[in-house]
C-alpha cells in the first residue's frame, strides 16, 4: 500500500543534513540519533497459533549494526538516561518503528506492537497518545494497526495502568499488555479490556487454567500471545493442552530472529539464539 504523505516525508528525510536526529540510510531505512548512538528498527514476528501465519510484528529499538545484530537500545541507556529523556527517547523510537514498518509493502494489513517503556507510565502528564496521534494522521497511516503495549506492573501500579489505557484508547490505539500469570492475565481481561496480553511460556503449565483463559479472551475479543518460545517441545505442549477452538498467537526465536527487514512470505525462518 502506496502512503503519499510518508512518502514525502521519507523523501525530505533522504535530503535532510547528516546533523539532523533522524535520516534515511542507504538502503532506505530510518536511522535515529539518541546520545552518541544511532537506533535502528528490528521487527520479530508475531504468529497465529494454529498455522504460524504472520499476523503482526513487534518492533525493538536496537544499536545500529550491518548484520541486524544491534544490541537494545533501551539496555544500553536506561541506566544513563533520566524520565524525560527516556519519554524522549521513546517518542524518536516509536517514530523511528513507525516510518520502517510502513515504508515496507509487506506491512499491508498487518498490526504493529510498539513497547511503552516503563518510565513513561510515570513521566508523561495528560493525555497520553495524543502526540503519537497526531503524527500518525499527518503520516496518514492506519493507526488502527497500532498496538501499544504496556509494560508489565506490580499491584500498587493497577490504577496507573488503566488510566494511561483509558486515555491510549481514547486516541484510538488499540492496547497491549503483559502479564506475569495466567491469573493476572484473566483479571486484566476483566479490568482493562485489552486487545492482546502477552504471556511468557514458561507460565503456560496449567492446561485448564490456559483452556479457560483462551475462552475467555475469545469472548472478549482478546487475543492471547505466548512469547519466548525457543524450542519445539514448548510449541507441541502449547498446542496438545490448547483442547477447545480457540485461538491464540506464538512469538519467539523457533518461528523467527528480530531482522530489519519484513518477511515477504510465511515460512518460519530457522533461528538459533538470541537475546532481547
Amino acid at each position: 500500500m502506496h502512503y503519499p504523505a510518508l512518502q514525502n516525508y521519507l523523501s525530505r528525510l533522504h535530503s535532510s543534513l547528516a546533523s539532523s536526529n533522524l535520516w534515511l540510510d542507504e538502503q532506505g531505512r530510518a536511522r535515529g540519533r539518541y546520545f552518541n548512538s544511532t537506533l535502528s528498527t528490528a521487527f520479530q514476528a508475531i504468529r497465529s497459533g494454529d498455522d504460524e501465519r504472520i499476523v503482526a510484528y513487534e518492533a525493538y529499538a536496537r544499536s545500529y549494526a550491518a548484520d541486524d545484530q544491534g544490541l537494545s537500545i533501551w539496555k544500553l541507556l536506561e541506566n544513563a538516561a533520566n524520565d524525560d529523556e527516556s519519554v524522549e527517547l521513546d517518542r524518536l523510537c516509536r517514530l523511528l518503528h513507525t516510518l520502517n514498518f510502513y515504508r515496507q509493502p509487506e506491512s499491508v494489513n498487518l498490526d504493529l506492537y510498539l513497547s511503552v517503556h516503563s518510565r513513561l507510565l510515570a513521566a508523561v502528564e495528560g493525555n497520553h497518545g495524543m502526540a503519537f496521534r497526531r503524527i500518525l494522521d499527518l503520516l496518514e497511516v492506519p493507526h488502527q494497526q497500532v498496538v501499544l503495549q504496556l509494560p508489565l506492573i506490580s499491584a500498587s501500579q493497577r490504577w496507573v495502568l488503566t488510566h494511561v489505557a483509558e486515555n491510549y484508547r481514547r486516541n484510538g490505539f488499540r492496547i497491549g499488555l503483559h502479564a506475569s500469570s495466567l491469573e493476572q492475565a484473566s483479571d486484566m481481561l476483566e479490568r482493562i479490556r485489552p486487545s492482546s496480553i502477552k504471556v511468557d511460556i514458561s507460565l503456560a503449565n496449567d492446561a485448564h487454567a490456559q483452556v479457560r483463559l483462551l475462552e475467555q479472551a475469545e469472548r472478549g475479543n482478546c487475543h492471547i500471545i505466548f512469547r519466548r518460545i525457543e524450542n519445539q517441545k514448548s510449541l507441541l505442549n502449547l498446542r496438545a493442552a490448547n483442547q477447545t477452538a480457540s485461538p491464540y498467537l506464538v512469538q519467539g526465536f523457533l518461528f523467527d530472529l528480530p531482522r530489519a527487514n519484513l518477511l515477504n512470505q510465511q515460512k518460519r525462518q530457522p533461528v538459533l539464539a538470541y537475546t532481547y
